[in-house]
């Protein structure tokens, strides 16, 4: 279990590392490295997800390692609560960030293994603090520095425990 500690609560995740092995094991290194620490929620949409550890307060990029091999085709569906990398038009992208599921959205789920049919990986849920995770999706957003759904009050993982 891994439990994000923001300034609006803590979040506790339970990885799904059975099903999703790579990014389970991805996401746990990047926690024992203590790199989201200082990164915040930088992609904020209500009723869709909520993105996060990537970018500092400042919305500049994090150096990350290699991206990993996208899971989402070993069944894990994007529901909502659920955890999952995020990642850019490639498939195979996904390096540190994530996002968490608002609703259940199943037009991010796995359909073929072609680049518009991958889909994103879900790798764990939320086991508690969804209520932390609402509340961060019901904030005001803007666009700055090239990026969208942005919220006006910095949201940041300040802390990370592995338990």
């Amino acid at each position: 279990m891994i439990i994000f500690t923001t300034n609006f609560g803590d979040i506790e995740i339970e990885l799904n590392v059975e099903r999703a092995p790579v990014s389970s094991k991805n996401f746990l290194q990047y926690c024992e490295e203590g790199f989201y620490e200082g990164t915040i929620f930088h992609r904020v949409i209500d009723g869709f997800m909520i993105q996060g550890g990537g970018h500092t307060k400042d919305m500049k990029e994090k150096p990350t390692r290699a991206p990993i091999v996208n899971e989402a085709n070993r069944g894990l569906k994007n529901t909502i609560g659920t955890i999952a990398m995020a990642r850019t038009d490639a498939p195979h992208s996904a390096t540190a960030q994530f996002f968490i599921n608002l609703d259940d959205n199943d037009f991010l789920d796995h359909t073929a293994t072609t680049n518009q049919g991958w889909g994103y990986a879900v790798f764990g849920k939320v086991s508690a603090g969804m209520d932390v995770v609402n509340n961060i999706a019901k904030v005001h957003t803007t666009s700055t520095r090239g990026h969208d759904d942005v919220p006006l009050d910095t949201i940041t993982i300040s802390k990370v425990t592995i338990k």
